[in-house]
């Protein structure tokens, strides 16, 4: 299948023949559904705290967390083709819709205004407008979300990447340091380091912080092979293999290069601003407390374990009620031990607004234990749909990650994902169709085998920016 040339490819991409040829194997096969039993919902798989519950858990992260690494980890590798697809059709096609005319009737409450206003008048041809905003003068549509005016305040706008470093601040600290990881693509990294080289200083002053940045690119080991519609492999017109980034679920990779005692994980485009952020601050602050209450627990009783003689009952009570995973009939200590010792994620879901997106469900992992798990809808069997429709949460907004063990060695979270949860989709390059394979997402299967406690959050702290005139909502005026 591969000649000299293909296996050299092959090896400077990071990659071996046999992992490039279970990949084509995947197309051929396709992966499994996962088995879904029931929808989590209040009471049963979510948490629903109390204020109370939420201050006792605020408390215990800032009375804890000046002893720990803490560090914000932000995907933003993503180009925000997606958040300006409408004006694409709309200058390449001529396919005027009413996302054209809202945009247009409002181009002066946009944060990007006064930049945009460099280029064109409000009453510029339509065309020009949209031409500028995405292609000449801000030129959006060629750069990732990250760098896009969100915010209009009185002392100037702010890009969503600035929004991550005031975040930061109001939760993330470290004594008086944040550090803050972005993941990027490699094109971009020049373009972050351009905003922050001018705006870093001042939120340091303003803050009273040091940040420490840094950034990653998607490792090109992770990318996986294009194959043709008939799943043999698809050669560029230079006759070479094509091989494609595996989507976000490939930052696992960058996410356990992280030496901390706990991450925060959160999209580069959930932003709001600071009249709205109060429980943003709040609720992230509270996951982190229930992480580090359960992390405790699940250590003692870890020590228990190893000792022997401990109640396994009351052992066993916990990782079904707390670390929500549903034990076999038959469990013994090293059933035990084995849940007990794996990184735990606190998940942060909001109630179900109708939002496209997958949920949180109860999934049979086999062997009679049942665990949490984020699922998207490609992921769910068309019989099993009906569950997908009666999700009451959505999917998370918010992690917080304790990735260490109870010695405090790090994981190797890549021993934690489930590769037969990636999903395959139709693409083209040049014109001509293909078939692409994306690894299991990073809150879906490249977690899978991680205790997943889910936590419902107020809708306040979801925020995400999907499609530019999401940027006209409330939460980003």
């Amino acid at each position: 299948m591969f000649s000299r040339e293909d296996l050299q490819q092959i090896e400077s991409h990071g990659l071996t023949q046999a992992q490039v040829e279970q990949q084509i194997e995947n197309f051929r096969k396709g992966f499994p559904f996962l088995k879904i039993v029931r929808a989590a919902s209040a009471g049963d798989g979510v948490q629903v705290l109390s204020e109370e519950e939420v201050a006792r858990a605020v408390e215990r992260y800032e009375k804890l967390s000046q002893e720990l690494r803490v560090v914000k980890f932000v995907p933003a590798s993503g180009a925000a083709t997606r958040m300006f697809k409408e004006l694409f059709e709309y200058i390449n096609e001529d396919k005027r819709t009413a996302g054209i005319d809202k945009l247009l009737d409002n181009i002066e409450k946009f944060a990007f205004w006064p930049e945009l206003s460099e280029y064109v008048m409000p009453d510029s041809p339509d065309e020009e407008i949209v031409e500028e905003i995405i292609v000449g003068g801000l030129g959006y549509g060629s750069k990732p979300k990250g760098l896009v005016t969100f915010h209009a305040y009185e002392d100037g706008a702010r890009k969503a990447v600035e929004e991550h470093l005031v975040e930061g601040a109001m939760y993330a600290r470290c004594g008086d340091e944040v550090y803050i990881h972005f993941t990027v693509s490699e094109e971009h990294k020049g373009g972050f380091w351009d905003v922050l080289a001018h705006t870093q200083p001042i939120y340091e002053e303003r803050y009273g912080v040091k940040y420490n940045i840094s950034f990653s690119v998607q490792k090109p080991s992770t990318d996986t092979i294009a194959v043709n519609p008939d799943n043999t492999p698809f050669r560029t017109d230079e006759g070479k293999l094509l091989f494609r980034p595996a989507g976000h679920g490939a930052l696992i990779e960058n996410l356990n290069d992280i030496d901390a005692d706990i991450i925060f994980v959160k999209n580069i485009d959930n932003v709001t601003t600071d009249a709205r952020r109060g429980d943003t601050i709040k609720y992230k602050k509270a996951l982190a407390g229930v992480l580090l209450e359960l992390q405790d627990q699940a250590f003692e009783y870890l020590k228990v374990l190893e000792v022997g003689g401990g109640e396994i009952e009351t052992i066993a009570e916990f990782v079904e009620k707390k670390l929500c995973v549903k034990l076999p009939e038959n469990y013994n200590s090293q059933t035990l031990k084995q849940v007990l010792d794996r990184p735990i994620r606190v998940c942060g879901v909001v109630r179900n607004q109708g939002e496209p997106g997958g949920g949180p469900f109860w999934v049979d992992q086999g062997g009679g234990i049942e665990s949490l798990q984020i699922a998207e809808s490609s992921q769910i069997a068309p019989e099993d749909m009906h569950l997908m429709k009666s999700a009451t949460h959505f999917n998370p907004v918010d992690l917080v990650c304790g990735v260490k063990d109870s010695r405090e060695c790090k994981f190797d979270l890549t021993k934690y994902t489930d590769p037969s949860t990636g999903f395959i989709s139709s693409k083209s390059s040049g014109g001509r169709e293909l078939r692409a394979q994306e690894l299991p997402g990073l809150w879906n299967g490249a977690m899978a085998n991680w205790n997943t406690v889910l936590v419902e959050v107020p809708i306040t702290t979801f925020s995400p920016v999907k499609v530019v005139q999401d940027l006209l909502r409330p939460e980003h005026q």
